[in-house]
């Protein structure tokens, strides 16, 4: 029995790199400090980055449509480096290390960001709209220079800490057993609703201090946070169990691919010609379940067939002769990539929650009572739903799925997305009919041309958050433990960073629809529908209908997909 303890935690090792040991090592324990670490983590990226709109546009004195790509680049960044952090994970250090170096990089670029905010010399003069002797004048120069070095200091942290931390809570639990695969699916549920506790308190308590108290408040208490995470993260070291990396997976991929290439370009051999029809008239076993690196298949899968090629006894360069088990690794992450290209588009939707919508927000009556609430925090709406949704969804909703469908998992991952996408479009549907009631309020009230709030409750923008917020509970969750379990154990940590970087891919992609838009649109009517410093003057409406229009044809693609995707990770249960 001891024996087969130690094995269950092979090529995992403690903090101070002696082999992990069973029921001392990872489990609950392990993985509530990471969950406690992502509340705080969180709220220091989400202080800033749900009103950075608003400071860019009134201390930093960019358009609307300037600030909004500003942010969108901003956030893209930050998501996309959650592969350099999933990379290095896999390939150099454990998730462990990257973390405490993306949190000191992120502590770095916060304090430039606190300073910056501070000190009025360090920022563009103040100036008000419409006024000749005090015009305002876009953040140029040096100051820009600390703005930007800040803002991709923070974007830098911020990705190593996605691409390590949702990874290293996951492996602490025990996949070879039913058991410890629902406790994992339990963490990523939970990580969720911790990442929205975070979100919670930066889109109310932090954001009313930037706006009451000054933005260096703001900038400040996300300082502190990502400060704190730091001994909290160490405080769970001797209960951690750290994957060993096991090379870069990045090399593996390259390989398999450039051999498959090389060796069809050049005459098969016997041996390869034989594999090639044995594998044509046998269905090859299923990739094997256990981690043990022994159990290596002898013959390739029919699925991707072209990578086959890589398998041969005379490569045509012996640094490239590859095993089967290593072509079947780069299948399973090629198979990924189209569940997770159709996830970018909804992601494109939500970057609309930073940009568009908060400045929709800020033109309405945002007073609740006596109570003047703040145009970010409208993202406390989802937020809200998703705390409360997220633990209904695990001791309810999955429960009672696994009675009806008698199955471990009860809704699969791939119908958790397809639920979020679906619900992306009807968010979207929304966002244009409200869009469209605010415009007849403008013209009915004749403050086309005013800044005064609009007779409208900003109440009505909450719709649109509810909806989008609902589906990215279920697209980030699902896509967080889908990318996990199904990726090889050598690529986890960068087949888990694509959740996040299928996020940067999206503000990467709102920002060119953007600016698509407002090049055919102003070609063809001479008056782009997004550009001008008024929101009032925009066709917000129509833009919100393309993005509707966009998020269905792209879930029809994801239906094609997901129908035919057969998961590697199903395991017997025990």
């Amino acid at each position: 029995m001891e024996i087969d303890n130690q094995s269950n935690w092979d090529s995992y090792v403690d903090w101070k790199n002696r082999p992990a040991i069973n029921n001392r090592h990872g489990g609950l324990l392990a993985a509530s400090f990471v969950l406690g670490v992502e509340v705080l983590e969180n709220l220091a990226f989400l202080a800033n980055a749900s009103n950075l709109v608003l400071y860019m546009s009134e201390y930093m004195h960019f358009s609307p449509s300037a600030s909004a790509n500003s942010v969108t680049n901003f956030m893209g960044t930050a998501f996309l480096l959650a592969l350099l952090g999933g990379f290095l994970s896999d390939a150099f250090f454990t998730t462990f290390y990257i973390y405490i170096i993306s949190a000191l990089i992120e502590f770095l670029g916060l304090v430039i960001l606190t300073i910056q905010a501070r000190s009025s010399s360090l920022k563009p003069r103040k100036c008000e709209l419409g006024v000749s002797n005090m015009p305002c004048e876009q953040v140029h120069g040096a100051q820009a220079a600390m703005l930007f070095i800040g803002l991709y200091l923070v974007a830098l942290g911020v990705g190593g800490i996605k691409g390590s931390l949702p990874p290293h809570g996951a492996e602490q639990f025990d996949e070879s057993t039913p058991s410890g695969r629902k406790q994992r699916s339990t963490f990523f549920n939970y990580f969720v609703f911790c990442l929205s506790f975070g979100a919670l308190i930066a889109v109310t308590f932090v954001v009313w201090m930037e706006d009451n108290k000054g933005w260096q408040w703001g900038f400040g208490i996300a300082t502190l946070a990502i400060f704190l995470s730091i001994p909290i993260f160490l405080a769970g070291s001797p209960f951690y169990r750290n994957k060993i990396p096991r090379g870069s997976p990045l090399t593996t991929i390259s390989k398999v691919i450039i051999a498959a290439l090389l060796n069809s370009s050049t005459s098969s051999s016997k041996n390869s010609s034989t594999v090639i029809a044995s594998m044509t008239s046998s269905p090859s076993p299923p990739i094997p379940a256990s981690k043990d690196v022994e159990s290596i298949e002898t013959t390739p899968s029919r699925s991707l067939s072209f990578l086959n090629q890589a398998v041969s006894d005379t490569p045509a360069c012996g640094a490239l002769k590859c095993t089967v088990q290593q072509v079947e690794e780069v299948k399973i992450v090629m198979k990924l990539l189209p569940i997770f290209a159709c996830t970018i588009m909804l992601n494109c939707c939500l970057a609309q929650l930073n940009t568009f919508s908060v400045h929709q927000a800020a033109s309405m009556n945002t007073k609740v009572g006596s109570l003047k609430v703040p145009p970010a925090s409208l993202p406390v709406f989802p937020v809200v739903f998703i705390m409360i949704l997220a633990p209904v969804y695990d001791h309810f909703i999955i429960p009672f799925a696994r009675r009806v469908t008698k199955t471990e998992m009860g809704i699969s991952h791939l119908q958790r997305i397809g639920i979020g996408l679906f619900l992306s479009i009807v968010a979207m549907a929304i966002a244009a009919l409200v869009e469209i009631k605010r415009k007849g309020v403008v013209t009915d009230s004749g403050l086309i041309d005013s800044a005064e709030p609009l007779p409208i409750t900003f109440f009505w923008i909450a719709f649109q958050y509810l909806f989008l917020g609902s589906a990215d509970l279920f697209v980030l969750a699902g896509l967080l433990e889908f990318c996990f379990s199904e990726a090889p154990v050598s690529m986890r940590s960068l087949a888990t960073s694509l959740s996040w970087a299928s996020l940067a891919i999206g503000y990467y992609l709102s920002s060119v629809i953007v600016s698509i838009v407002n090049r055919v649109t102003g070609i063809s009517t001479n008056k782009p529908w997004l550009a001008g410093r008024n929101l009032n003057h925009y066709h917000l409406d129509r833009f919100y209908w393309l993005m509707c229009i966009l998020s269905a044809l792209n879930f029809m693609h994801y239906l094609f997909w997901a129908t035919k995707y057969k998961y590697a990770s199903v395991k017997s249960s025990k």
